[in-house]
């Protein structure tokens, strides 16, 4: 990550208040994709006064700022991760839930393939594969 996302906030002019600072401390710390109520419960052990309503609330001024991306994997549950992270694509797995971020060069090389044969250049992708695991 360049910048954090408090620097991103201030840069933006958002107005920040301690939840708000805190919320984005555990986005900050996520290695993951969480939910609202996983953000939530990870907020409210750093500070017991914070809501689940503030951390809707706050998801969605991030999200409209262009601070966070919004992922729905299928599962019913809006998902969160910051905007300035480097490219990557996820695999989700259908049984567990859980969200594999890779990069595949001959991936996106395909898609550049593809774009330019259908007359385009490519500017942007965002690639979802859902899977289960292969029993061995």
């Amino acid at each position: 990550m360049t910048d954090t996302i408090l620097s991103r906030c201030d840069a933006k002019g958002l107005r920040m208040t301690e939840q708000r600072r805190t919320i984005a401390r555990v986005l900050e710390d996520a290695h993951d994709h969480p939910d609202v109520e996983e953000l939530y419960a990870r907020a409210s052990t750093a500070d017991p006064r914070i809501s689940i309503a503030t951390v809707y609330r706050t998801v969605k001024l991030f999200e409209e700022a262009g601070i966070l991306d919004k992922h729905d994997f299928g599962d019913g549950r809006a998902r969160y991760e910051t905007t300035d992270r480097e490219h990557h694509d996820h695999l989700i797995d259908m049984n567990s839930g859980e969200v594999i971020e890779f990069v595949d060069a001959e991936i996106e090389a395909l898609q550049e393939k593809i774009a330019q044969k259908l007359g385009y250049t490519l500017k942007g992708h965002k690639l979802e594969l859902y899977g289960v695991p292969i029993k061995k």
